[in-house]
């Protein structure tokens, strides 16, 4: 048995008995040796990841034009808009659904034609990177595999997980509120089959070693397909076992640890993320010892955080909390995020925010327009899960007196935070271009994730994105900038120092520091008022510096007596670089 093998049959025991892990073991690996000769290993970067690494997320149909596939229309978009600050695209389910906007996957290994072809895929990896996601905890019941199941063929007959309805289930973490178990008529009778997320989204049965290499296999078509980051969406509540909260167990972890040792073999370079939106020291466990899960884990506390900073005017949670992040390894990093296709999480965040913060957020949520999910609980209450709004709406209230410049510029305080923290930025493309809420929208589909899912005409679009005097345009430009500057900067190398500087409650400030090239000090003014910075550059070691330039004004601010001092306006943001060659 090669050395390097051993990991697989080890996780493969753990997951099935030596028994059954024997009998896998050549299954899988006949898999990887035959993917490997399809498909030779693409040549490894020197680096895991550099500061010009960027994500844009957006469904394969979130623009669209008359006369073209809205892959194709999505393509035109990003190489006209984007491609000199945004090197790599995930392209959220692209598959035939039936539900979920693409996360009730009917075929895991077709693009759906109403969006275009692999070949639209392809085209738009030849410019940039990809993100695939492999939507594993579970199908559509409208699939060919739910289907064979409900006849009770082989080998699907043991794909799908079944339940009495009467088995006590109350220990079951859950995050919808809807029935666990759904039922189903077969020719054996009505047969209650677990849906975690929706009657229409049926979980598949990793206790059966065939739905583990199935998905292997499915995997494995996306990284031939030119994914360069694989999404495990829903990753959390893979494995179930009766009597356990079915979240986060061992045998969940274990098959994480599986798929980082087959993506290590067959395709080295390619990066796993794990998408658990969990309170934030669960969501840390999917990084494993550092070397054996996900390389990258989203941060999922960082959107209801800054949501609040920006709010309250006050830093002092968020930067407390970001004192204490470290990733376990230079092989891992934060996905730092502030919108999504999803809601805003609020489980991430609450043992960090007071129950009294936590109800400013929903309340402001109400009151900006948007609407508040929930969840289920064990002892049958519910409490909220999610903020569906989009993230310009929540800091932006739609009748407030104030100028619009303003509001924009607070939007965009609160993405250069984001953008300025250690790790892997991520921006959802209707922040990217300053979408506010798609009432309409929701109301006219019925459900309350469409509000921040808006479908866009490129046409209309571009006449927004050619108007000054638009939110599209003052929001593009000015993100635009702001990532311009970001690529450019060593010192926002995901690997760079990152310290939380002291300053007054109403400035947000960082120091990341790439040793012997150079420092940033990202600040930002998360109130309406001016803020007056002091920085006492001596007193964190950078003594003799008697200027530093703030990249985004172009600016050069002197130093006296190595104490740096300025001004920030309402909502002003600062990237002060010195040069330490």
């Amino acid at each position: 048995m090669e050395p390097d093998r051993r990991s697989i049959r080890r996780l493969l025991d753990s997951l099935y008995t030596p028994d059954g892990g024997k009998d896998v073991y050549p299954c899988l690996i006949s898999l990887i040796d035959a993917f490997k000769q399809r498909y030779p290993p693409r040549p490894k970067s020197s680096s895991f990841l550099t500061e010009r690494d960027v994500v844009l997320i957006t469904y394969g149909d979130t623009i669209m034009q008359q006369g073209q596939p809205p892959l194709a229309a999505l393509d035109d978009f990003l190489a006209t808009h984007v491609q000199d600050i945004i090197n790599t695209i995930h392209i959220l389910p692209f598959f035939p659904y039936s539900s979920d906007d693409g996360f009730s996957v009917i075929d895991y290994r077709q693009v759906n034609p109403t969006l275009g072809t692999w070949d639209h895929i392809a085209r738009i990896g030849e410019r940039f990177k990809l993100m695939f996601d492999v939507v594993l905890n579970h199908i559509s019941a409208q699939s060919a595999w739910f289907a064979a199941f409900q006849r009770g063929d082989a080998p699907y007959r043991d794909y799908f997980i079944t339940a009495e309805p009467d088995t006590d289930l109350s220990l079951v973490t859950r995050p919808r509120t809807h029935p666990l178990l759904t039922p189903f008529e077969s020719p054996q009778g009505t047969r209650y089959v677990w849906t975690t997320f929706s009657a229409d989204q049926v979980d598949l049965n990793f206790a059966n070693p065939d739905v583990l290499l199935e998905m292997i296999d499915v995997l494995l078509f996306y990284i031939e397909q030119g994914a360069d980051v694989i999404r495990l969406d829903a990753i959390a509540f893979l494995m179930k076992e009766i009597g356990t909260t079915c979240i986060h167990l061992p045998q969940t972890h274990a098959i994480v640890q599986l798929f980082r040792a087959v993506v290590d073999e067959a395709a080295p370079g390619v990066l796993l993320i794990t998408e658990t939106n969990v309170p934030h020291h669960e969501n840390l466990s999917y990084f494993g010892d550092g070397t054996n899960e996900a390389h990258l884990v989203y941060q999922f506390a960082l959107p209801p955080l800054i949501a609040h900073t920006l709010l309250s005017g006050s830093a002092r949670k968020l930067g407390e909390w970001v004192a204490l992040l470290k990733p376990p390894s230079t092989q891992t990093a934060f996905f730092n995020f502030t919108a999504s296709h999803d809601g805003i999480g609020i489980r991430p965040a609450t043992s960090i925010l007071s129950d009294e913060e936590l109800a400013m957020l929903l309340n402001r949520t109400v009151q900006n327009g948007g609407r508040v999910s929930y969840k289920s609980n064990p002892d049958g209450s519910q409490s909220p899960y999610e903020l569906n709004i989009a993230y310009y709406s929540l800091l932006n209230a739609p009748d407030a007196d104030e100028p619009q410049a303003l509001q924009v510029q607070r939007f965009l305080c609160s993405q250069a935070i984001m953008l300025a923290l250690a790790g892997m930025p991520a921006i959802y493309i209707h922040s990217l271009i300053g979408s506010q809420n798609d009432v309409a929208g929701m109301e006219r589909l019925g459900y309350n994730r469409a509000i921040n899912r808006e479908k866009l005409d490129l046409d209309e679009l571009e006449r927004d994105l050619d108007h000054p005097a638009s939110v599209r345009y003052q929001v593009f430009n000015g993100y635009k900038r702001l990532l311009q500057h970001r690529v450019q900067e060593r010192a926002f190398h995901p690997g760079a120092k990152q310290e939380v500087l002291t300053l007054p409650d109403g400035l947000f400030g960082i120091m990341r520091v790439l040793p012997e090239e150079a420092a940033i000090f990202a600040l930002h003014n998360i109130t309406a008022k001016p803020q007056p910075v002091l920085l006492d550059l001596r007193a964190m070691g950078f003594a003799g510096i008697t200027q530093a330039l703030d990249v985004l004004a172009d600016e050069v601010i002197s130093t006296a007596n190595d104490v740096l001092h300025m001004m920030l306006e309402p909502y002003q943001i600062a990237w002060l670089r010195i040069d330490l060659v």
